[in-house]
């Protein structure tokens, strides 16, 4: 039987990769996994930064949809219009998030099939690897490929710490990305798939070969650091109790400033009407609420302007 599309462009490279650098990798068909998944996240890093931003810029989004939500309950068209024009007005596509992974998943695919081919888990895939090879001598020389890594047997499963891994490390990357709600269903909704689905593949790797689990592993770890290069640990850490009242206290700072600018020249200015507590420094780039005498920014405390020099001004007393 000859090998179809499927077979020509994607599963023939990725075996025959896997197996070339297991060669080259000290016969290691860990390492080889581990840096073939690497590689293939390289390459579709542009397409994974697209997918993790337009995710970033849907949550921030949330809270406005839910708003309208809200407004137009009962009227689905105009629902549905509302939220078109605002995903419009920000410049956010649906699409944005699922089109990049799209074009993964076809990738990921052929990376998952070729391992199991190559690990030749049952006879039936060892007897039909051969015609997956290309008729280079360094794949035939590389045959048959061994399958400890780190003490691990790669073609069998049932590894209780792989499991651990691949279902806490995803759980870390669903976290990073979940948006609180106010809606208590959606917020139910969202805490059982954060669960539901770590879970379900922490079992799939008990019932698969250890070297697909290692694949996951891998992938998410890779994912985690993406995810927290873009927009940090996310909701994985919550956000410090007093964030809400800084950014208050900024805006009241900046609403002050404006107010001042617009004051003739000379005249006095008086604070703003902040208390010591207020007045702290919180600690944000850039912030001037630094003073911690006065009650308010120590740009401010000393702006009441003095005369010029010359006429007018307090002579000296001989």
């Amino acid at each position: 039987m000859g090998l179809n599309w499927w077979d020509i462009i994607a599963m023939q490279p990725m075996i025959n990769t896997l197996i070339v650098l297991t060669k080259c990798l000290f016969n290691n068909f860990g390492l080889a996994i581990i840096f073939l998944t690497i590689v293939v996240n390289a390459a579709m890093l542009p397409l994974t930064l697209k997918q993790v931003r337009s995710s970033k810029a849907m949550q921030a989004l949330q809270p406005k949809l839910a708003e309208l939500q809200k407004k137009y309950a009962k009227d689905k068209q105009r629902l549905s219009q509302e939220q078109m024009r605002l995903y419009k007005e920000s410049g956010v596509s649906p699409a944005g998030c699922l089109l990049p992974l799209l074009v993964q998943m076809p990738v990921w695919i052929a990376l998952y099939q070729a391992i199991m081919h190559v690990l030749a888990v049952i006879p039936e895939n060892l007897l039909g690897l051969s015609k997956y090879l290309y008729s280079w001598p360094v794949v035939y020389s590389a045959l048959p490929l061994p399958n400890e890594f780190l003490g691990l047997n790669l073609a069998v499963g049932n590894n209780m710490l792989l499991a651990i891994l691949v279902g806490g490390s995803m759980w870390v990357q669903q976290k990073m990305v979940m948006t609180p709600t106010a809606d208590p269903k959606q917020q139910s909704q969202a805490n059982m798939m954060l669960w539901m689905m770590p879970m379900f593949f922490a079992f799939l790797t008990l019932s698969f070969p250890s070297g697909l689990a290692l694949f996951w592993v891998t992938s998410n770890v890779i994912r985690i650091a993406i995810q927290y290069s873009v927009s940090g640990w996310g909701g994985l850490v919550k956000s410090a109790p007093k964030k809400q009242a800084d950014q208050d206290r900024d805006k009241k700072y900046k609403q002050h400033i404006a107010e001042v600018e617009k004051l003739p020249q000379g005249a006095d200015i008086v604070a703003p009407s902040l208390t010591q507590e207020e007045g702290l420094s919180h600690g944000e780039s850039g912030s001037k609420w630094q003073d911690r005498r006065g009650g308010y920014p120590k740009s401010l405390r000393a702006v009441r302007r003095q005369p010029r020099r010359g006429r007018g001004h307090r002579r000296k007393r001989g």
